[in-house]
């Protein structure tokens, strides 16, 4: 406005403007620099949680592994297998680190990989020198066991029949036999556990049923023929 009491207008600026507070300014880049620092930090603490839980579940992994290639070299040296064979070659062993340089997590999946293969090889070592017939199918595989101790009492009946005859010798024999089977049962379901059991841990199917009709059947068909043989034409 002059002195006469005109207004001067002044440059036009295209429209009203709104000043920064510069304190504000710099706060607002304060909190967004500290959130963005804290979302790094917890990433951080984070990834460093996971590795060190990888790490001690490596160290008990590797343990537990030690332990089961241990007494597994043992028995291999007993039977003969040279040492030097028992020992990784450096080719296998640059492999490994390789595969194991991402860090403790391909580690651990090593050395669980690593048990695998020991439980494979005490499924070998451990089947009482049976590996091929441990991995039969169970029910052929159980009458390996079953059928010879089911024959056992009606040969021994045919033997006596055959020599006495249809006399009390033959009548005792089949007597003594009405209980054998279960007990020829027993015996067989007590040595498939023993001979078929990989590892002291697992359990192995005994085909109970399929046990018991392969004892009972030669016994009851035994029986009847030497009864039918002994009536009175």
């Amino acid at each position: 406005m002059s002195e006469t009491g005109t207004t001067v207008p002044g440059p036009r600026t295209g429209g009203p403007t709104t000043a920064v507070d510069p304190a504000e300014s710099a706060w607002a880049e304060y909190v967004a620099a500290a959130r963005q620092l804290d979302g790094v930090r917890r990433a951080a603490a984070t990834a460093a949680g996971e590795q060190a839980r990888s790490v001690a579940a490596a160290r008990e992994e590797l343990t537990a592994v030690r332990g089961r290639l241990a007494p597994q070299q043992s028995r291999l040296r007993e039977l003969g297998v040279p040492a030097m064979s028992l020992v990784p070659t450096p080719p296998e062993v640059a492999a490994a680190a390789r595969s194991m340089a991402a860090g403790p997590s391909a580690v651990l999946a090593g050395l669980r990989a690593g048990r695998d293969w020991a439980d494979a090889a005490d499924d070998t070592l451990a089947a009482r020198g049976l590996p091929r017939l441990a991995r039969w199918p169970v029910r052929p595989r159980n009458l390996l066991v079953y059928g010879p101790l089911a024959l056992v009492v009606p040969l021994l009946q045919l033997a006596v029949y055959a020599v006495a005859g249809s006399g009390p010798a033959t009548v005792a024999a089949l007597l003594v036999g009405l209980p054998l089977p279960a007990v020829a049962f027993m015996l067989g379901w007590l040595a498939v556990g023993r001979v078929f059991r990989p590892r002291p841990s697992d359990r192995v199917d005994r085909t109970a049923r399929f046990g018991a009709l392969v004892c009972l059947v030669p016994a009851v068909l035994t029986t009847a023929g030497l009864l039918l043989a002994m009536l009175p034409v």
